[in-house]
Formats: structure tokens, C-alpha cells, sequence
């Protein structure tokens, strides 16, 4: 089946105000750019997004956070994004932080129809006990806490531990960004842009995968896509200027020196 739409408007047709989104990426790596530059442009509101992080200041996820068409992130870190973090203490955003593994795994559990799993991480914390600030007041106060989860002891053949239960993320629309895809939306992403890309396409009830390159089906190899076309209702091949727009969110490079004479 023919997934390919034309435009980043086809893309995107059902996203309505107040869905939830699950949006690949880390950091700025791998980022969904031409959806999300496609959502800020629709002028969308109260969308959740269930994502590694919220991008920076004026690039990926950051680009809604500043139109405020976010209601409330799911995410691991506030990152470079220093509008995230002000809106987050000022109470103008909701922010359930979740460790890191444990969201890569709610996404993909999301994808695969498992609705919760146990996990040893967060277990004596307010990831498991509840009080984690979602949201605060104007006077600083919280006025939304993270409930209490369900903790069980099981024995995996190394003694007695105890796991906390975590429910699994299934989101309106999955956000991802591929290096290639074919018309059946099998995909291959480049290096580490593979990060949470292939979990959020996974959970997404509708996912549309952006592609660098679009190739005909069967022209990639079976044993290297890393996300099979089951998981994309949607492809958008981007156009060359589209690919080179990318970022760094930051440089670690050192100047380079030249000799005195």
C-alpha cells in the first residue's frame, strides 16, 4: 500500500486541538522539523507531547512551547530549553518528568499492546510513591502531584526486589524522522538519530514518518530496516532544502588555531 502523502497539511489532516502527540528525537537529533514547523503553522492548541525532551528555545518541540500550543509535556529532561524549565516552575506548563528507560519502554509497550509493566527504577522515590510536582501554582506551590503507583516484590532468580508498576503511552499521533523509507513506510534512520524514534512511531495510533530519502519498496534490505512499515500510516518524502535544515543544540568543537609567524 501507497503510503506517501504530498504535504506536511496531508501529513497532519485529523490533528485537532487537545491530541496527543509522541515526537522522536533527541535533543535535536532526529527531529520531526517539518511536522512540527507544520503544527505551529496550523496554530493548533492544548496538544500533549510525549517526547525524549522539548527542543530548544526556538527549534523542535521549543517552537510550540513558545506559540503555547503545549499543554503538557511527558518527558525524561528539560534539556537546553530554558522556556521549557521557566514555564514548567511558573506553573504555565504541565510536566510529568519520567526516567529515562522507563519512558522508552512506556512508548514501546504502548506499541506492542501492553498496557502496564513493573520496573526496579524509581522504586523508593517519588516516582513510585507519588509527590512529584506536574504542575505548579502562581505561588510556587504544587497544585498537581504525581499519584502513587503500585509496588510489587517478585523474585527473578536473584532474591526478593521490589518493581513499581508503569502504565504505557499510546498517543493520537506518532511524530518521527527516518534517513529512508520506502512507499510502504519501512524505515531506516541514520546512527543515533535512531534514538526514540522507532518507540514513538511505535506508539502512535496514527504515525507519520518524515523521510530524507524515499526509496521504492523492496530497494532496502530486510535485515537493515529498523522499523517495519506496519507501524506508518503516512510517509512524507522531504525535499533537499528540508534535509539540510538541521541543528546542533550544541557544539563541542574547539576553535581551530593557527600559528604565529
Amino acid at each position: 500500500m501507497d503510503k506517501v502523502v504530498s504535504t506536511p497539511a496531508h501529513a497532519l489532516a485529523g490533528l485537532t486541538d487537545g491530541m496527543t502527540l509522541a515526537v522522536g528525537g533527541f535533543g535535536l537529533c532526529g527531529i520531526p522539523s517539518v511536522l512540527i514547523e507544520e503544527i505551529h503553522r496550523t496554530g493548533i492548541r492544548d496538544l500533549e507531547a510525549i517526547s525524549n525532551n522539548c527542543g530548544v528555545d526556538d527549534w523542535g518541540l521549543g517552537i510550540l512551547l513558545n506559540s503555547r500550543q503545549i499543554r503538557r509535556m511527558v518527558s525524561s529532561y528539560v534539556g537546553e530549553n530554558k522556556e521549557f524549565a521557566r514555564q514548567y516552575l511558573e506553573g504555565e506548563l504541565e510536566v510529568e518528568l519520567t526516567p529515562q528507560g522507563t519512558l522508552a519502554e512506556r512508548l514501546r509497550a504502548g506499541g506492542a499492546g501492553i498496557p502496564a509493566f513493573f520496573t526496579p527504577t524509581g522504586v523508593g522515590s517519588q516516582v513510585a510513591d507519588g509527590g512529584l510536582p506536574w504542575r505548579y501554582a502562581a505561588d510556587g506551590s504544587v497544585a498537581i502531584a504525581s499519584p502513587a503507583k503500585e509496588v510489587r516484590v517478585f523474585d527473578l532468580g536473584h532474591g526478593q526486589r521490589e518493581y513499581v508498576l508503569e502504565p504505557a503511552l499510546v498517543a493520537d499521533f506518532g511524530l518521527v524522522r527516518a534517513a529512508r523509507g520506502d512507499r510502504h513506510g519501512n524505515l531506516v534512520f541514520n546512527k543515533s538519530s535512531r534514538n526514540f524514534n522507532p518507540l514513538a512511531a511505535m506508539a502512535g495510533r496514527i504515525t507519520v514518518a518524515e523521510v530524507e530519502e524515499l526509496v521504492e519498496p523492496g530497494d532496502l534490505d530486510p535485515d537493515q530496516i529498523h522499523l517495519p512499515g506496519i507501524y506508518v500510516q503516512r510517509v512524507l518524502p522531504l525535499t533537499a532544502e528540508q534535509v539540510a535544515n538541521k541543528r546542533i543544540e550544541r557544539r563541542t568543537t574547539t576553535p581551530t588555531q593557527t600559528k604565529e609567524a
